[in-house]
């Protein structure tokens, strides 16, 4: 059985959710100190004046060293509206918005306490719109060296494989913006997401 490494992500690229199509378990890493300002609380999509960033706050650790699973979601200010908003603004007139919607907007309703859990059930249904099965495990303690690692994939500093191009809704003003949050992909190309993971 093929197991990769990943770090926990809001809304992660598309590469990400190759390696979740492409091996048969996904251990979720859980353990590491949590690093800022990364994919693991924020997303892109492309927007009608080019990418745009939306970042899930985080309350700040009361010690510098903080698992990423004690990562609590920030009450403050009207992040889950702003973001819907966002999604619907970009996406709204792309081909599947209307389809998934009713998916994803419980997820902008309901409050989450831990940015692990938020994220872990975005992936889970995201997963199951995409019709991709893998076993998904959480780390128990950190490990600087595994095998198929992919941890890093979050890392704004980490270049991420070509995506195969696809239709996007802006693409005449901006070009073709490779990897996106997932869900640029799922509202533009719905159920043939699938071809463009493997």
């Amino acid at each position: 059985m093929s197991v990769a490494h990943l770090s926990t992500a809001y809304l992660a690229p598309v590469p990400y959710y190759s390696k979740l199509a492409g091996f048969d378990e996904i251990r979720i890493e859980t353990a590491e100190n949590y690093p800022r300002q990364t994919l693991r609380n924020r997303c892109l999509i492309a927007a009608a004046n080019g990418t745009q960033a939306l970042t899930v706050p985080v309350e700040k650790p009361k010690t510098p060293k903080c698992p990423t699973r004690d990562i609590r979601i920030s009450a403050h200010g009207n992040w889950r509206h702003l973001h819907w908003n966002a999604l619907v603004s970009a996406y709204g007139m792309s081909p599947f918005f209307e389809y998934y919607a009713d998916d994803f907007r419980p997820f902008y309703e309901r409050e989450y306490r831990y940015l692990i859990e938020y994220n872990d059930a975005l992936q889970r249904m995201i997963c199951g719109l995409l019709d991709i099965h893998p076993v998904i495990a959480h780390t128990a303690k950190y490990e600087p060296q595994v095998s198929n690692d992919y941890r890093a994939i979050t890392d704004p500093c980490t270049p991420l494989p070509a995506a195969a191009p696809y239709y996007q809704v802006f693409r005449d003003r901006h070009g073709f913006l490779p990897n996106l949050s997932i869900v640029d992909l799922l509202f533009n190309m719905g159920p043939e997401s699938i071809l463009f993971l493997t």
